[in-house]
């Protein structure tokens, strides 16, 4: 069992929230868009950060734990690319200004990181009482893993979501962005802007990426330290992913695909260390250097695989992938029909 002091707790949280706090002032206090470059150097930057810390909590916990840490964040990592697509498409749904898509990225990582480090607290308390907690979290994955499977050639619906269409019945919205502005006063009266939905969508969906990827960690370490640190580290380059890959994201035609396989693994992963420890310890185990490996070779041949694919058919386009079936778009049915 990992010891980790209330100390080393205070001083992880502080600089993970300095850092948030300090991209929310750039993109307050500097609206502008983010080029390529740009969000080169900060993604190089947050890698490095997460890097630096999997080294000094290896040689501090040792190479175990330390690969724990690795696997953890790579699994976060590669559904942050996910995550990612799904934000693209929600900008591109509500026509955010260049200028201010900085603003709602950080907003909305600092969202996903409140409530994953609920589902975090949640999680752990569940799994350190009832031990089934960890074949229930595996049937979750398997489910999530068939349904982005079955629905990968489709994007979530984000303007029809029941989450977005409560928030346009119930608030006053306006037509037009306002100067960034999440909520301005209007003709007498105080209504919100179409950015202060924005932050709506993306806060309902991190909330099902949360369900996903705390149960999807929770399958290569049991320790909440790991958990969260991995997912802070990765939602911290999120902002700077999505400037970086946003031009690439059409070209991973199999990126839902590659992510259920790798939901499916843990799933599995999850069931069997359930069997093995509450009937028998005759059912094998799967180590994490193991889980590491399936996830990083999965991850190359999907990139692999996408890349070729989009060369041959460069009218081929990628899709988020969705849990649910939804509104075919005319993109899709023109991909369908081309494809039957």
């Amino acid at each position: 069992m990992l010891e980790i002091s209330w100390l080393t707790w205070a001083v992880t949280t502080g600089v993970i929230v300095a850092i948030l706090a300090f991209d929310l002032a750039v993109a307050a206090a500097w609206p502008h868009r983010v080029g390529f470059k740009e969000a080169t150097a900060w993604s190089i930057a947050y890698v490095g950060v997460a890097l630096g810390f999997g080294v000094w909590f290896t040689l501090a916990h040792g190479a175990e734990l330390g690969t724990e840490y690795f696997a953890g964040y790579i699994i976060e990592k590669s559904l942050s690319v996910d995550n990612v697509f799904v934000f693209v498409i929600i900008m591109t749904t509500f026509a955010v200004p260049e200028e201010q898509q900085h603003k709602v990225l950080t907003f909305g990582i600092a969202l996903a990181l409140i409530m994953r480090a609920i589902f975090i607290a949640l999680g752990a308390a569940l799994i350190s009482v009832f031990s089934f907690m960890f074949l229930l979290f595996g049937l979750l994955l398997i489910y999530t893993a068939v349904q982005l499977f079955r629905h990968r050639n489709e994007d979530p619906d984000i303007e029809n979501s029941a989450i977005v269409k409560a928030a346009r019945r119930v608030l006053p919205v306006t037509r037009d962005y306002i100067d960034g502005k999440l909520i301005a006063r209007l003709d007498g009266r105080w209504v919100v802007t179409p950015l202060f939905v924005v932050l709506v969508a993306i806060g309902g969906v991190d909330l099902l990426f949360a369900l996903d990827s705390i149960p999807a960690v929770f399958g290569v370490t049991e320790e909440a330290y790991i958990v969260f640190t991995a997912n802070a580290f990765a939602l911290l380059g999120l902002r700077a992913l999505f400037f970086l890959v946003k031009g690439l994201l059409d070209r991973l035609v199999y990126l839902s695909t590659g992510l259920s396989i790798i939901l499916a693994f843990i799933g599995v992963k999850l069931i069997l260390h359930w069997a093995h420890q509450d009937l028998s310890t005759s059912v094998p185990e799967i180590s994490t250097p193991l889980s590491l490996g399936v996830i990083v070779v999965v991850l190359a041949v999907v990139t692999v695989a996408s890349l070729l694919k989009t060369r041959r058919e460069p009218s081929l386009k990628a899709h988020a992938g969705s849990l649910r079936a939804g509104r075919e778009t005319p993109r899709q049915a023109e991909e369908r029909r081309n494809h039957v």
